[in-house]
């Protein structure tokens, strides 16, 4: 297998991070180039090189990748936050390499969830929903108001008393259904059909999955809402929809995530290896291998990197610094 290299994008959170550790386990010949928007993170000790970006709507961003993938002849970019996939999707004529992204105009619906909204409900397909603040009229007994686009959990407010101060561009409305979170990783292969997918029962803190269970009794029903996610899009590789599971036993999704997801180190060992599909696919030009999920049960938990005898940050930029786990 030939020698590969490949950028990972938001290497300083937890979907960064668990894409590289699938790469490494993969045991494939790849070099892995590590970015971020801040010099020194938890993710430096998984790179092989790392490299600090601007944000992606920063007019450097571009260049800034550009540059790195002419230094390293970098085969291929696998970007790790919503707003890197959007900007790259609308750039990729003009990056270097190949990138791992939906099109621009399905990259963009599901970056806004009222925009996700919108098109799905043209479409019938199930979504919580949703109203621009200045529309809602108390459709809804419960209400979250949360962010049109992607910032995890922050800016969320439950049943607020006063939309007044909240504007349409930024905001939206959307039911708040009260009953099981689940979250459904899925591959869409190049041949845009859907490869398989993995659902986890999950409870959460801070927007982030601490533990989770792999559980088929929804498959019927997630089966039929993504065949129809994926006629009306053009979802390229992995993403993830996520949902409540009402009283009653419906679905209704409430947020779509064209990316790998931050669950992607847990469900590789269930059997569920998108990472390893992305490479498979987009770096070697393979047919991606079949998923075999596995049941189980998952938590996270805190460890620390230490780096002795390294006094600054500065020197600790990639798994060249010595350094353990603990």
């Amino acid at each position: 297998m030939d020698k590969k290299t490949v950028i990972v994008t938001g290497i300083g959170g937890n979907v960064g991070q668990g894409i590289i550790r699938n790469i490494q386990a993969t045991g494939f010949p790849i070099t892995v180039i590590g970015t971020n928007i801040s010099d020194f993170s938890s993710g430096n000790h998984l790179c092989d090189l790392f490299y600090k970006v601007p944000y992606a709507e920063d007019k450097n961003y571009l260049s800034t990748l550009n540059d790195i993938i002419q230094k390293h002849n970098v085969d291929l970019v696998i970007p790790a936050t919503d707003f890197e996939v959007f900007y790259l999707s609308q750039q990729k004529e003009e990056l270097l390499a190949d990138v791992v992204v939906s099109t621009h105009d399905t990259s963009a619906i599901y970056l806004d969830k009222f925009l996700t909204f919108e098109h799905l409900n043209r479409h019938s397909i199930p979504f919580a929903s949703a109203h621009l603040p200045s529309k809602f009229n108390n459709e809804f007994s419960n209400v979250i108001l949360k962010p049109r686009k992607g910032r995890g959990s922050r800016g969320l407010h439950i049943n607020p008393k006063d939309l007044s101060g909240f504007d349409d561009m930024e905001y939206m409305v959307q039911e708040l259904i009260f009953g099981t979170e689940i979250t459904t990783a899925f591959y869409v292969n190049k041949k845009k059909k859907l490869h398989g997918f993995i659902t986890f029962e999950r409870t959460l803190e801070n927007g982030m999955t601490t533990h989770c269970k792999v559980v088929d009794t929804y498959d019927d029903q997630l089966l039929t809402i993504l065949d129809s996610l994926i006629v009306v899009s053009n979802i390229k590789g992995s993403a993830n929809l996520q949902a409540i599971v009402n009283k009653d036993g419906e679905i209704k999704p409430f947020e779509i995530n064209c990316r790998i997801s931050g669950t992607n180190s847990i469900r590789s060992n269930f059997g569920f290896k998108d990472v390893l599909y992305t490479l498979e696919e987009w770096l070697y030009g393979k047919q991606p291998s079949s998923p075999k999920i596995k049941k189980g049960v998952a938590t996270r938990v805190l460890m620390d990197v230490i780096y002795n005898e390294i006094t600054d940050f500065n020197d600790a930029k990639d798994k060249s610094a010595s350094h353990y786990l603990y």
